[in-house]
């Protein structure tokens, strides 16, 4: 094989002069070839669509969890609108760019309407995927031209107070970091956490035995924000609260006085007065008790002044959690802390994210538990995604991964749900990558990725029912499946003024919906375009279908006068027809009469 050699100008130049003679004036910025193209393509259009595919989801009618197969950066675009603002945290674990992997390409070019028909939307296995060797000259352009759209999109769903975790590892630490910084800004950083994934080392790495990657955290907006959460308590810690009274189990926490140069008096002057305590040490005040009372002043042992961490209302309020210690003639105060506060917000997590658990062996070994065997390289284990999860959500929180793979996330907010009593909801989004034909998954009858990854939620779901009986019988182990789709529309429904000019028959287009859909097709892309959750209650009566309790009420099968009033009589926010469902032309002149009569305030919409 034979390589080009080229020479970038303006470098050689750089190094051939001892000035530069012309050109822009310097300035610091991050950018890279077609990032331009980049920022266009995120806001970029689509007519897509989700359709629902029943016989492959758990639970559909009744559960919060979404997953979905398509392209990420499209399906990203479809869900901005009705989960604006709305994602609590995003984990994403991307292609990691090692020179083998693959990564998504996307055309620049595309034109609104032209979804699913470019030719170089999918390989000639089905993938919408391409090789980046690192012998490629645009190796980390493309990598950066992929991950950088996804990034902008997916920070629109995050909640003001939203998180965002990415695992990644050397290869594109630094540009992931600049590229972050760019869409969340510098000053949204909260960490780059070295993550160890195998404490034995990778020996075949050069230099030094490789034991960690990263993973890169970020807010949307970190001044709405007082402090993450921490990961849950171990066994051992939870052993580690040794005494108990009748308000539960505690033990000796943070010391009452403040230490360092900004807990000294003259920095908190009214933090410095006396604590007595009894001679028997049975009771302490910040008022003098008896003439045998001990006096403490927060004083150092060489003497320095300091201040208490309470105010002396405070601690006067809250005496009964004071723990008093005295050693060698000195006394010292401390906070009780309470197991079931901190069960409760967890332990602040370190800044070098460590435990056994997270061995990526770990994540090998659940696949094998729920399959018999090996049927996906490298899966996230359980535990570290669960402790990411305990650190960026609470209990109610929506979570989000675009780079679902193998849907380890999903694993993780089941397990968790389980332990806590919480109720996280997930959505995932995974393209449906073809197994290669010399794979375990393929010879185990898995075609695609996304077959592995509904299945594993399938089993880990009852696996985790079946182990914990009848303490976790009402957690939601389901999931609907929602698969990207060209839009259920015909092209005339968006331009008919086109096809009038084309001089096309428009008696022919007279349903304007593709023979295909079905009813519930229509009903999902309603939904995303009235902005209303894909995890939505909805029942079915007959032909009629009704959304969290009236918000929405569609109808797309025989429509007359009686059924219309029906609809209006319940009220609805929005009322959905087709156009082709009205049995005559009576009832659709009808409509906005009976609506005003009954449902004046009823939106109405006809396909």
């Amino acid at each position: 094989m034979q390589f080009a050699r080229t020479i970038d100008a303006d470098v050689l130049a750089q190094e051939i002069n001892t000035r530069v003679v012309s050109g822009k004036e310097e300035r610091y910025q991050f950018t890279w070839p077609d990032k331009k193209k980049s920022v266009l393509l995120a806001n970029a259009p689509i007519a897509a669509t989700l359709r629902p595919s029943r016989e492959e989801s758990v639970d559909f009618d009744d559960t919060e969890n979404l997953y979905i197969e398509g392209d990420n950066l499209d399906v990203l675009k479809l869900l901005r609108e009705t989960y604006l603002n709305r994602v609590k945290m995003v984990y994403i674990d991307p292609p990691y760019n090692t020179g083998r992997d693959f990564i998504y390409e996307d055309n620049f070019k595309e034109e609104t309407g032209e979804f699913l028909k470019r030719d170089s939307q999918y390989d000639e296995q089905g993938n919408r995927l391409t090789s980046n060797f690192n012998s490629n000259g645009r190796f980390h352009t493309d990598w950066l031209n992929m991950i950088y759209p996804r990034l902008r999109v997916a920070r629109d769903l995050l909640t003001e107070d939203g998180v965002i975790f990415i695992s990644i590892d050397d290869s594109e630490q630094s540009n992931l970091k600049k590229v972050c910084d760019d869409i969340f800004g510098e000053n949204n950083f909260i960490a780059v956490l070295p993550t160890i994934m195998n404490m034995k080392g990778n020996n075949d790495q050069f230099g030094f035995a490789g034991t960690h990657e990263y993973t890169l955290v970020y807010s949307k907006n970190i001044s709405m924000i007082d402090d993450l959460k921490g990961i849950p308590l171990d066994d051992d810690e939870i052993n580690g609260y040794e005494y108990e009274d009748e308000l539960g189990k505690y033990k000796q926490g943070a010391t009452l006085m403040r230490t360092g140069e900004a807990g000294a008096r003259e920095k908190r002057p009214k933090g410095y007065y006396p604590i007595y305590v009894k001679k028997d040490f049975s009771e302490i005040s910040v008022r003098r008790m008896s003439e045998d009372d001990y006096v403490v002043y927060p004083t150092t042992k060489e003497g320095k002044e300091m201040s208490w961490r309470r105010s002396q209302e405070t601690l006067m309020n809250s005496l009964s959690e004071i723990i008093v210690k005295e050693w060698n003639g000195s006394i010292s105060f401390y906070k009780k802390q309470r197991l079931e506060e901190d069960l409760k917000k967890g332990k602040k997590a370190k800044s070098i994210f460590y435990k056994p658990e997270y061995s990526s062996g770990n994540g090998t070994s659940r696949i094998k538990d729920l399959f018999g065997e090996r049927l996906f390289d490298n899966p996230k284990p359980v535990s570290l995604i669960k402790d990411l999860i305990s650190v960026g959500t609470d209990e109610n929180d929506i979570i989000l991964d675009f780079f679902a793979g193998s849907s380890t996330t999903a694993d993780a907010i089941f397990t968790l749900n389980k332990e806590m009593n919480t109720k996280r909801k997930f959505i995932l989004v995974q393209l449906p990558e073809i197994c290669d034909k010399k794979s375990e998954a393929y010879k185990a009858g898995y075609r695609n990725i996304c077959e592995i990854g509904k299945e594993r939620i399938r089993r880990a779901g009852a696996k985790i029912k079946e182990e914990s009986g009848s303490t976790a019988q009402n957690l939601d182990t389901g999931f609907r499946v929602l698969k990207l789709d060209s839009s259920n529309m015909k092209e005339v429904y968006y331009t008919p003024e086109e096809y009038s000019q084309m001089g096309f028959n428009l008696e022919g287009f007279m349903d304007n919906i593709k023979s295909d859909r079905s009813d519930e097709d229509l009903l999902f892309q309603v939904m995303l375009d009235l902005g209303i959750p894909l995890s939505a209650k909805i029942e079915q009566s007959g032909n009629i279908y009704n959304v969290n309790d009236n918000y929405l009420i569609a109808c797309y099968d025989r429509v007359d006068t009686s059924m219309i009033t029906e609809i209006a009589q319940k009220q609805p926010y929005y009322a959905v027809f087709r156009d082709s469902s009205f049995v005559n032309d009576s009832a659709l002149v009808n409509v906005e009469q009976i609506f005003n009569t009954y449902s004046p305030s009823t939106i109405r919409r006809v396909l």
